[in-house]
C-alpha cells in the first residue's frame, strides 16, 4: 500500500518489461516528497506513546532550533522559496541519480523509524527528560547517540540532491545545524541525569555516525592484556 502510494504515476509499460520504473529528476523529487508524508505520519502517530516529561528545554531554547530547521525545510521543498538567486540548479540532472537519490531518502527515513522504535517511550520532539527516563544502547545506539537525525539527514540530503537546486543544499545545512545544536543540548541533559554511564557511551558511540576505532582499540588492548 505504501510503495503503492510513493510510485503510483511513475510505473509505465515498456516493451522490455511490464512494469518499468522511469524516473527523472522531478518524478524523484514527487517520490521523495511522498516518503516524507508517510514518515510525518508515522512520525505522529508514534507520538502519542511517550513518556511524561521531568525536565524540558524552555520555550526560547526549543525557537533555536526549530526555527532553523522549519526554514530548511521551507528551503528544500516549497518552490521558489529562497528567490531567484537559491532557485538556481547547481546539481546537474544524471540518468542513475533520481532513483538513487530516491533509495536513499527511503533507506535514511527508515532508519530514523527503527531508531525511534528502539528508542521506545523516552522519545520526544523536544529536548527532554523523561520521568523514568533510560539510557537506550540497543538498536543503532550501540553505534550512534542520535540516529534518528542521521537517518533524517540522510533523506533530507538525498532529497535536497534530486531537487538540485541551491536552495536545497542550503536548507540541509540548515537543518543540519539545527539538529546538531539540538543534539549537544539533549547530550548536556542526559550527561546531567545519567553522570558517568553517558560519558561512557559517549565513549565508544559517535554523535552522528558510527565510532569503531575506541571500541577496537580497547578490544585490542584486552587481547594483549591476557
Amino acid at each position: 500500500m505504501i510503495f503503492e502510494f510513493l510510485f503510483s504515476g511513475f510505473l509505465i509499460d515498456d516493451s522490455a518489461s511490464a512494469r518499468a520504473l522511469s524516473l527523472g529528476a522531478h518524478d524523484a523529487f514527487r517520490i521523495a516528497g511522498r516518503a516524507w508524508m508517510v514518515w510525518v505520519v508515522c512520525w505522529i502517530a508514534m507520538a502519542f506513546f511517550s513518556k511524561s516529561t521531568k525536565r524540558r528545554e524552555s520555550p526560547a531554547q526549543r525557537l533555536e532550533h526549530v526555527i532553523p530547521a522549519g526554514l530548511g525545510f521551507a528551503l528544500i521543498f516549497r518552490g521558489g522559496f529562497g528567490g531567484d538567486f537559491l532557485s538556481r540548479r547547481i546539481i546537474p540532472e544524471h540518468s542513475s541519480l533520481p532513483l538513487l537519490c530516491v533509495i536513499f531518502t527511503i533507506l535514511g527515513l527508515l532508519f530514523s523509524v527503527w531508531a525511534r522504535f528502539a528508542l521506545g517511550s523516552n522519545w520526544s520532539g523536544t529536548v527532554t527528560i523523561k520521568t523514568g527516563h533510560r539510557l537506550i544502547r540497543r538498536g543503532p545506539y550501540r553505534w550512534i547517540r542520535h540516529p534518528i537525525y542521521t537517518g533524517m539527514l540522510t533523506a533530507l540530503l538525498a532529497t535536497a540532491i534530486v531537487q538540485g537546486l541551491l536552495s536545497g543544499l542550503v536548507g540541509f545545512a540548515f537543518v543540519f545545524l539545527a539538529l546538531y545544536r539540538k543534539a549537544r543540548r539533549e547530550e548536556k541533559f542526559l550527561a546531567q541525569e545519567f553522570g558517568e554511564a553517558f560519558t561512557e557511551h559517549r565513549q565508544y558511540t559517535g554523535m552522528f555516525l558510527p565510532r569503531f576505532s575506541r571500541r577496537s582499540e580497547d578490544i585490542s588492548s584486552g587481547a594483549k592484556a591476557r
